[in-house]
């Protein structure tokens, strides 16, 4: 079998480093791993090793905001999985052992020394699979705001489907790579905002949008899109560069069933033999969406008890909490790699 090419068109892409990530000694990496080549930025070797694993759409630049404080305590490392950012492609091939499978090899190869690996969203699934799977590699399980129970099927498809259900979204409307705009990912979507109140983003802002990353397309040409215009804010920008970055068959391998393969969350959160951080933030539920989050008190009971000492807390924040609240998302990440130290500082 010949070798499959990769088909991200932005392939270790690099760009210039914020300016605080610079000062504080971070680099951008590439690394190949068997079938794929993985993006990371990793910072200068102050302490025990830290990965951090964005959410699905979402590149390493999430964490730009948190990670220099992070770089006073840890050795940091911050990923672009396969499907996203600057890593490969590889449509047909998503599931949580493939994906899991490179942070496996990244952690074996690069970096070398039991890690605390924190995952936001979908990440914090793959941290989970991580620590249950290569142990020896894992010092630490931080949980931020993972869907571990609401992403199963066939609750997450059946009961819970708001997530579900703008992956499905997200698929019809830019699932095709050739024709799509990547503002209509906003254009008529329904966003819930209590049990009985949503919100759309008027048709007039949407146009706008589609504008200023249609200008910012024809000024940076073979670069990943973007929108930078003035009156936007800087996570615009981020936002739809992260979604210019990102395969939609990752996201249809959600929607379709293949990404599961036979991962039980109960049976890898038995599996775990490290110490446990579950940060969980705000939700709600709706008569018409279900789940509106990543996971509800019960799904956050249930883990504590299936691992004992599981550090919880409760934070009132959106899904991304170490963006919404970074100081207090780096002090319990502080405070978990001490509880692990004797693991993560092993050779």
């Amino acid at each position: 079998m010949g070798v499959v090419p990769d088909e991200n068109p932005f392939l270790g892409f690099r760009e210039p480093l914020p300016s605080p990530l610079r000062a504080a000694g971070f680099t951008h990496e590439l690394i190949e791993l068997g079938e794929v080549t993985l993006s990371h930025v990793r910072g200068p070797a102050a302490g025990p090793p830290l990965v951090l694993v964005p959410a699905q759409m979402a590149t390493w630049r999430t964490y730009a905001g948190v990670m220099p404080a992070l770089a006073r305590t840890f050795e940091v490392f911050a990923v672009d999985v396969r499907g996203h950012g600057s890593s490969s492609w590889t449509p047909g091939r998503y599931s949580w052992e493939s994906v899991g499978g490179d942070l496996a090899r990244f952690l074996e190869d690069v970096v070398q020394r039991p890690a605390v690996v924190s995952g936001n969203s979908s990440g914090g699934v793959l941290a989970l699979w991580l620590g249950a799977t290569v142990p020896d590699h894992v010092a630490a399980v931080v949980l931020e705001d993972a869907p571990v129970f609401s992403v199963e099927m066939p609750r997450f498809r059946d009961r819970d489907r708001f997530v579900h259900q703008g992956l499905e979204r997200f698929v019809r409307v830019l699932g095709d790579r050739d024709v799509r705009r990547l503002a209509d990912y906003f254009r008529d979507q329904v966003l819930p905002v209590s049990e009985r109140r949503v919100k759309r983003m008027p048709g007039w802002f949407v146009d706008l949008l589609d504008r200023a990353v249609r200008d910012y397309e024809r000024r940076h040409p073979g670069e990943p899109s973007g929108a930078d215009a003035w009156w936007l804010p800087g996570a615009m920008h981020e936002l739809m560069r992260s979604l210019s970055m990102f395969d939609p068959d990752f996201a249809r391998a959600f929607v379709d069933g293949r990404f599961y393969g036979d991962l039980s969350h109960e049976a890898a959160l038995r599996a775990l033999a490290c110490p446990l951080l579950l940060l969980h933030g705000s939700w709600f539920r709706s008569e018409r969406f279900g789940l509106v989050g990543a996971l509800d008190d019960d799904d956050a009971r249930r883990i504590r008890d299936l691992v004992p000492g599981t550090v919880y807390r409760r934070i009132d924040a959106n899904h991304v909490i170490h963006r919404f609240r970074p100081k207090e998302f780096v002090a319990e990440l502080v405070s978990i790699a001490s509880s692990s130290g004797s693991r993560a500082d092993a050779v």
